[in-house]
């Protein structure tokens, strides 16, 4: 292998690497979204069960 090679080997598997990378952030950033939204479901129903019980007591 000489050097050309070499060097079109290195910028190619880098390239793919680079973009493997990329993709997997965009990932990361979706995950953290669904995170996110699922979060504040599960506080949404928590406050709503809460309020239920308090209303159930006070009956």
């Amino acid at each position: 292998m000489n050097s050309q090679d070499f060097e079109s080997q290195y910028r190619e598997t880098m390239n793919e690497t680079l973009n493997e990378l990329q993709s997997a952030i965009l990932l990361l950033a979706q995950a953290q979204r669904k995170i996110s939204i699922i979060g504040s479901s599960v506080q949404n129903l928590s406050q709503s069960v809460e309020e239920y019980l308090i209303n159930q007591k006070s009956e």
